[in-house]
C-alpha cells in the first residue's frame, strides 16, 4: 500500500479535524471496502481517521418508537440487538445476512452507508423504511441521501453519526445474493409506516439504490403478492453485467417483492 497517516480519533470533533486537514484524508471504520481498495491500489488516501473507538459512536437506543442506531455499529450488533429485533426485525434480518460472519464482525452501518456499494443491503432497507441519516451537521432524510453510484449528499468535512429508524408497521428484506462476493445480485425492502407504503431496490439500478413506483402504487392499493401480478418492471435502467443481465435484474425484483411481501405479511 501507499504512505498512509494513521489518525486514532478521540471524538467527533477531533475526526473533522483530521478530515479537513489532510490532502486525500478517508474515514476508516470496519475498512470492509477501503482497506481491500487499498491493497488493491485502486484507493490511496493521505490520511486515515478512525472513528470506532468515539464515545456514542456505536450502539443501539431507543426513543419511543424509533431506533437511534451509532454510526460505528457493527452488522452483527444491528442483527443480534434486542430492540431492533423487536422494534424492526426486518432491519435485524437484513444485517444478519450481510456478507460471512467476519464481515459482519467488522463492517459497520455508517461505513456501508457512506460507501453506497450499488449492490449493498442497507441502502436498500433504509430507503424503503424511510429511515434519516444523522451526521456532524444535520439529518439526512434517505431519500435525500443515496444521491448515485458510490455517491451520497455527505459534504467533506462530514460524518455519519447515527442513523434513525422508526418501527414500520410490516416490513422485509429478500434478496438474491452473488454467491462469490455475497452482495445482492438484486435485494428488495418492503415497508408500510407513517411514510405510506415503499419498496426499494439494490443491486439492478444502473444509478445504484432506487424506489419502484409502481409496486409502491400496487401495494398500497392491495397489501398483497397478487396485486404485483399486473407491474410491470422495466429493464431500462438497470444493470447488465456478467452476473446478470438487466431482464434477469427485472424478473428478480418481482420475484423478491412478492417473497419479501409474503413475509413481512
Amino acid at each position: 500500500m501507499y504512505p498512509t497517516k494513521y489518525h486514532k480519533a478521540a471524538s467527533i470533533d477531533d475526526a473533522v479535524a483530521a478530515l479537513t486537514s489532510g490532502e486525500s484524508t478517508k474515514i476508516l471504520a470496519g475498512g470492509q471496502t477501503l482497506l481491500a481498495t487499498m491493497k488493491q491500489h485502486l484507493a490511496a488516501p493521505s490520511d486515515l481517521v478512525d472513528v470506532r473507538k468515539i464515545n456514542g459512536l456505536s450502539g443501539v437506543s431507543v426513543k419511543g418508537n424509533t431506533l437511534a442506531i451509532g454510526a460505528a455499529t457493527i452488522h452483527a450488533d444491528v442483527a443480534g440487538n434486542a430492540d431492533v429485533r423487536r422494534l424492526c426485525p426486518a432491519l435485524a434480518s437484513l444485517a444478519g445476512g450481510i456478507g460471512d460472519p467476519a464481515v459482519r464482525h467488522m463492517g459497520t452501518i455508517g461505513g456501508s452507508i457512506a460507501n453506497n456499494d450499488p449492490a449493498a443491503d442497507y441502502p436498500a432497507g433504509l430507503l424503503a423504511l424511510g429511515a434519516s441519516i444523522v451526521t456532524n451537521k444535520r439529518q439526512i432524510a434517505a431519500d435525500d441521501f443515496f444521491t448515485g453510484l458510490f455517491t451520497t449528499a455527505l459534504e467533506e468535512d462530514e460524518i455519519i453519526t447515527a442513523v434513525h429508524v422508526t418501527a414500520p408497521a410490516r416490513a422485509a428484506y429478500a434478496k438474491f445474493r452473488q454467491p462469490a462476493s455475497l452482495f445482492a445480485l438484486v435485494g428488495v425492502c418492503v415497508a408500510q409506516g407513517a411514510g405510506g407504503t415503499r419498496v426499494a431496490v439494490t443491486g439492478a439500478g444502473d444509478d445504484g439504490v432506487f424506489r419502484h413506483a409502481g409496486l409502491e402504487a400496487a401495494l398500497s392499493a392491495n397489501w398483497s403478492t397478487d396485486a404485483m401480478n399486473a407491474v410491470a418492471v422495466q429493464s431500462e435502467d438497470l444493470m447488465s453485467d456478467l452476473h446478470a443481465s438487466a431482464e434477469y435484474r427485472a424478473n428478480l425484483i418481482k420475484v423478491l417483492a412478492k417473497r419479501a411481501v409474503a413475509a413481512a405479511s
